[in-house]
């Protein structure tokens, strides 16, 4: 019998081969700067990446997604297929066996009580949960036995590995969250800053925004792991810093996201102190285009909501003509180099699931002229600034505090001023930017502006979670708290209906098929303008061992695995 599920690498059967270690703890401290500063430790309150890898040192999903993106376990015993029993013939449940013997960091017991916990928590309607997308069509989670999980979804579903597996979908302890369901979710701030975890580390201090303390979990369940006592995980400042004190001054041990200039980053590595690791994924820098309307002149709650559509931003020669504006290629070179690819793409990866119906790697400032007086959005007064029904095609285009970012906006900016666009530039602290605060304005997610500029990713190599951010009913709202991955608040029925057909599609060539038009359907309807395929780009110290860069789960997925280097 062939396995019916579609993976894009092998299903492994063990995780990578661990390296030996003395004992726990002996290997002292590690430092870890991430200049996007982590302001909480629950991923599902939050869809900034920075938030969802420090947490990945705590909680843990039942299997994780390796460097070459395959499955692994992780709590898990083994990934379920047909083969094994653990996938249903007719594809509709997916069985679970959790190892056996795995304890939370307090000393109780893990058990399939706390993985149905965790579901109920995320589907919870006024949870406002920002990784539901990954629970997508299921209709019961339910414990077989404290060692079996079986969740049942209301069709076939050939890839049934979107909850509890990858970075983004851990597990939460029950015991600790039984009182933060729903609306009460983001008001338990001991639990999202402290959550009692199974893996390598517990937080020992939490300052959001700032620094967090790790210390090594005493009830981990490899007792020879971790090999370091400790972590500082530093937050805050910029890449350029973050750079510096790994590769020039060895301050840190490894620098996450270092977005700067190839040639920075050659500079920095001449400091003989660290090494730059890359690796492409699926990771897109792109503006993200409001389809609804942000103008503080709207009363609270009603802004950026599909109550009031945008002015002029759903409209085809406004976003296609603001798109053939942008000169991409010199994005790529004065922005990443080597480590950029231009892209018209939503998924550019992996490569079986990369559209190549558009092209837009050259810039007609002339051509987005011409179709905007083609619809008759013309400038009649004469200021510059060309009009819409009588609404000036003036914008504000927000993005996080970033040097790479900040060039980009300066140079679309004056692309856009050729073709009769006026924006206002604004950026806002990535800690603060891409945070999950529900009363914060300055969230990705509240999205107060027209436009924002940033990228993202998923874990593993299937999109269909991903493209599942496109959903109508995944926009960030009021009701839900703000949290939503739908960040355009884009709506479209034959979107929703292609994405459910994906969702019951097996086989490479057809899934493949169907996610290349989800993708061509949200970039074409004006849901977004990509810009830049980006290479991840980190850097080590050279005394860290057992890193291995990871671009289809959390970057820090091994941590229990690094070590200290002897006689460097």
């Amino acid at each position: 019998m062939k396995i019916k599920t579609l993976l894009l690498g092998a299903i492994a059967s063990t995780a990578m081969a661990p390296m030996a270690f003395a004992e726990r703890g002996s290997d002292g401290n590690v430092s870890i700067i991430y200049w996007q500063a982590p302001s909480i430790m629950n991923p599902f309150l939050s869809g900034g990446t920075k938030d969802v890898e420090a947490a990945s040192l705590v909680i843990e999903p039942l299997a994780r997604y390796d460097q070459d993106g395959n499955m692994v376990p992780y709590l898990a015993a083994e990934i379920p297929t047909v083969e094994n029993g653990g996938v249903s013939e007719d594809l509709t449940t997916i069985t679970w066996k959790i190892a056996p013997g795995i304890t939370w960091s307090d000393g109780t017991p893990f058990t399939s009580a706390d993985v149905v916990f965790t579901a109920n928590y995320c589907m919870d309607p006024e949870g406002g949960c920002a990784q539901v997308t990954k629970f997508e069509g299921v209709t019961d989670v339910e414990a077989v036995d404290d060692l079996t999980v079986k969740v049942t979804f209301d069709a076939p579903t050939p890839f049934p590995y979107g909850p509890f597996v990858g970075g983004e979908s851990p597990i939460i302890q029950a015991a600790q969250f039984a009182d933060c369901m729903g609306a009460k979710a983001p008001e338990c701030t001991d639990q999202n800053f402290n959550p009692i975890g199974t893996g390598p580390f517990v937080v020992t201090e939490f300052k959001p925004n700032d620094v967090i303390t790790f210390a090594a979990n005493d009830n981990y369940r490899d007792p020879a792991k971790p090999a370091f006592a400790s972590v500082t995980f530093k937050g805050g400042g910029d890449a350029t810093a973050a750079g510096r004190a790994v590769m020039e001054t060895g301050e840190f041990d490894y620098a996450w996201n270092l977005q700067l200039a190839p040639e920075v980053i050659a500079q920095m590595q001449e400091g003989g102190k660290g090494t730059p690791v890359a690796g492409f994924g699926p990771l897109v820098e792109r503006i993200m285009l409001n389809q609804t309307n942000a103008s503080p002149d709207l009363p609270e709650g009603e802004r950026s909501t599909a109550t009031h559509p945008h002015p002029f931003l759903q409209d085809p020669a406004v976003y296609k003509a603001m798109s053939m504006a942008i000169d991409r290629p010199l994005l790529v070179e004065i922005g990443y180099g080597q480590a950029g690819k231009v892209t018209c793409n939503w998924v550019p990866a992996p490569a079986a699931f990369n559209s190549t119906s558009m092209s837009c790697d050259t810039q007609d400032i002339d051509g987005a002229n011409a179709l905007l007086d083609e619809a008759g959005i013309v400038d009649t007064n004469g200021d510059g600034i060309r009009e819409k029904d009588g609404v000036p095609l003036k914008i504000v285009y927000q993005t996080s505090t970033n040097a790479v970012r900040q060039d980009f906006q300066a140079l679309i900016k004056e692309w856009w001023s050729q073709i009769g666009i006026e924006t206002e530039l604004r950026n806002i602290n990535a800690s603060v930017f891409f945070g999950g605060d529900p009363g914060s304005p300055d969230t990705f997610q509240k999205f107060y502006a027209d436009v924002e500029m940033y990228a993202n990713t998923f874990n593993g190599t299937d999109p269909q979670s991903y493209l599942g951010n496109g959903l109508c009913d995944k926009a960030p709202k009021p009701e839900s708290q703000w949290q939503g991955e739908n960040i355009s608040r884009f709506c479209n029925e034959e979107f929703d209906a292609l994405h459910a057909k994906l969702a019951e599609t097996a086989g490479l060539e057809a899934r493949a098929e169907i996610a290349k038009q989800l993708n061509d359907i949200i970039v074409q309807n004006g849901g977004m303008i990509p810009l830049v395929h980006r290479g991840r780009l980190s850097a080590h110290s050279n005394t860290l061992g057992g890193v291995v860069l990871n671009v289809w789960d959390s970057e820090l997925w091994n941590i229990a695995d690094w070590y200290r280097k002897t006689g460097s």
